[in-house]
């Protein structure tokens, strides 16, 4: 398929995603990493000591719409999760790599990202916030 080079950028990004602007410098954020495929920040409304969000760069917006091609992405993002562990000091005490998929998880913004969480003491993992 044929396109140009701003139907491709725009392919990449939504350009009402908060993410996506984020992402291409149009919102302010504290970055902890950047790189070609993917930019992690503090999150604006932390929920531990150390709450960190890993964002790609292209606009992916559920993991259950990933590809097979996203595939190395992913697993870059987990690696860049524990990079960002190591340089904010949770590397040894421990962390949580974590991704909410959809309303009932907690997925606010309708972008792929991945949640690095740590600096102390973290809740339960799973636990329902009502009846089931």
């Amino acid at each position: 398929m044929w396109w140009t080079a701003e139907e491709e950028k725009q392919q990449l990004r939504q350009p009402d995603c908060l993410f996506c602007r984020i992402v291409h410098g149009e919102l302010p954020s504290t970055q902890i990493y950047e790189d070609e495929q993917c930019v992690a920040f503090n999150d604006i409304n932390p929920v531990a000591n150390v709450h960190a969000l890993i964002v790609p760069r292209e606009h992916v917006t559920y993991l259950i719409g990933a590809t097979e091609q996203h595939e190395p992405l992913i697993g870059h993002l987990m690696r860049v999760g524990a990079r960002v562990a190591r340089q904010t000091g949770i590397e040894d005490a421990g962390y949580r790599l974590a991704v909410n998929q959809g309303v009932d998880a907690g997925q606010i913004v309708e972008h792929l990202h991945i949640h690095v969480l740590g600096g102390g003491q973290l809740d339960q993992l799973g636990t329902p916030l009502g009846p089931i």
